[in-house]
């Protein structure tokens, strides 16, 4: 692997953390021409994920230092390669968690990019010329066009852009289990921060009876009153969560902390479905007489393929789908990922990078 290459002449400016303090810093860098096969972009704004944080801190050990975080991209395409299509000059485009994969497995050719052995990220992933990968913390960025989609036009490109990993890590499970076809489910959503308000938004546009299961109880206005859920559940309110048994035909659960899932389970119907797309640090709990005595499933689901991710934006086009955010500008993204440690944000940070909002 290489920081760059002679192909990579580009000057960038950007944003990366330089160790395992976290702190983010400014960041010259270099970026490759753009290829036959490739759009450049300028970027407009980019979300905070919690994995930005993860990474910045060397959480999970996998860390390039320095790393350029950001894969919720959202821009203006500027060039494209002469073998490239779908795209043209003007575009306004994201660029989610992908940036490459083998083309020729099974999971490629079936539009499941993401579960390619050979995947690269955004950022923090070594390229097909052997370069690492950096995202979105940076003023442009250059893409194979396989890996952009296409914003619909009524979606604001700050609003849109946690769609890019918040939006398809919720969407792809619920088509996975039918609940964009089938209305009328009952489904939990476990968590009430960057994915799983959007989720909440999903269920009920797709028509659903949509209950959230929380820690915290003084989230319960906000689930129903701003994010229209029908049912609240304190997770650690032992009479609600009995109350709840066996209520639920399918469950997200989009917690990043290490928690047990037995008492999750219990809410599912026999033969329910448990999703799990958080990624906590630590194993969680997954007790078996649940399990069992419920004939219930547990699945994991990562990000989505780029068929499944330009269909999302189509559909939150369709229903008017965006996330809450708080923009900041760049100078501020210290500071917004302290508070997102704390879970202090309703419910996406996204960085201003080109600077045209006003803040």
């Amino acid at each position: 692997m290489a920081l760059d290459t002679p192909n990579h002449t580009q000057t960038v400016e950007g944003w990366a953390a330089y160790d395992s303090s976290g702190k983010i810093a400014p960041y010259i860098f270099k970026r490759r021409e753009n290829g036959v096969n490739d759009v450049t972009i300028q970027v407009m704004y980019c979300g905070i994920c919690h994995t930005d944080l993860h990474h910045v801190k060397d959480d999970w050990g996998i860390t390039m230092y320095p790393v350029v975080p950001g894969h919720e991209i959202t821009g203006v395409i500027t060039k494209v390669g002469s073998n490239v299509r779908n795209f043209k000059l003007g575009d306004r485009v994201g660029v989610g968690c992908l940036a490459a994969s083998c083309l020729e497995c099974e999971f490629c050719k079936n539009s499941q990019e993401n579960y390619c052995d050979q995947i690269q990220f955004t950022y923090n992933g070594i390229f097909w010329d052997g370069t690492i990968t950096y995202g979105g913390y940076s003023e442009m960025l250059v893409a194979d066009h396989r890996y952009v989609v296409h914003l619909p036009d009524n979606l604001p490109m700050d609003a849109a852009a946690p769609l890019l990993c918040a939006g398809i890590t919720v969407f792809s499970p619920m088509k996975d289990c039918q609940l964009l076809e089938s209305p009328g489910k009952k489904v939990g959503i476990v968590g009430l921060g960057g994915l799983g308000h959007v989720a909440v938004k999903m269920a009920k546009a797709f028509g659903h009876q949509v209950t959230v299961i929380s820690t915290s109880p003084s989230k319960e206005n906000e689930a129903k009153q701003r994010l229209g859920a029908d049912y609240f559940l304190v997770s650690t309110d032992a009479k609600q969560m009995q109350r709840g048994k066996r209520t639920l035909d399918v469950i997200l659960d989009t917690v990043s902390a290490k928690h047990s899932l037995g008492p999750i389970l219990e809410l599912l119907k026999v033969n329910g479905t448990l999703v799990v797309v958080g990624a906590p640090d630590r194993p969680i709990e997954l007790p078996s007489f649940p399990l069992i005595f419920g004939k219930r499933a547990v699945k994991g689901s990562m990000t989505g393929g780029m068929k499944e991710t330009q269909e999302m934006m189509d559909v939150c086009g369709k229903h008017n789908i965006t996330c809450d955010v708080e923009l900041i500008k760049p100078d501020k993204i210290n500071q917004a990922l302290d508070r997102l440690a704390r879970n202090d944000v309703r419910y996406r940070f996204v960085i201003d990078i080109a600077g045209t909002s006003k803040l």
